[in-house]
């Protein structure tokens, strides 16, 4: 049996653990025919507790304070979805997606999509994370500025170092000749 990690809100801990994780929308299909339009995101419990919660501070980048997280077992031969973040999902057995993240060298940024709820009975345990580790906007992008465009999902308000980066952003913008969009741009203070 092959022993996935779901992260969820702490909040809706108790209801996951009463009825099970129900699947959430992906990318639906325009015409409904797509199996990959509610899926449940699950990573592989591995040997590295860090690498197994890695996606915990990129969820918390959208709001979510306190993050918990659910095993689960289901069959080896289930089939489900993996990828890397970044790139298409590829159907396999459970047991191939554990040994393929298994085996890469940095398995940051995979996942696992299965796509059916999954039932009260298939979760292990659950806790509460402590503490946020893992990669922000990309795996490796540790000790280099990330490059983001203008757009708002790039350059949110609140950020760990969210007014430098807008800013950096902004510089690199005025030295190709272009202006930022105004809604981005720093809005001067009038006085009263």
């Amino acid at each position: 049996m092959a022993l996935f990690v779901h992260l969820a809100p702490e909040p809706k801990l108790k209801a996951i653990l009463r009825n099970g994780i129900a699947p959430t929308v992906w990318q639906p299909d325009p015409r409904g025919h797509s199996q990959l339009d509610r899926v449940v995101w699950a990573f592989p419990v591995l040997a590295s507790y860090t690498i197994t919660h890695s996606w915990a501070r990129e969820l918390k980048r959208f709001g979510r304070t306190t993050l918990a997280a659910i095993a689960f077992r289901i069959g080896d031969d289930e089939p489900v979805f993996a990828r890397h973040y970044g790139r298409e999902p590829v159907v396999m057995t459970a047991a191939k997606a554990v040994a393929m993240i298994r085996d890469v060298e940095d398995a940051r940024g995979y996942e696992v999509m299965i796509p059916r709820r999954i039932k009260p009975g298939e979760i292990v345990r659950s806790r509460v994370l402590s503490q946020t580790f893992g990669w922000r906007y990309a795996p490796n992008l540790k000790g280099r500025p990330p490059m983001l465009c203008d757009c708002p999902a790039c350059l949110p308000r609140n950020e760990v170092n969210a007014a430098r980066d807008r800013e950096r952003l902004f510089a690199r913008l005025r030295a190709d000749g272009r202006e930022p969009e105004s809604r981005l741009a720093k809005r001067p203070r009038t006085a009263k």
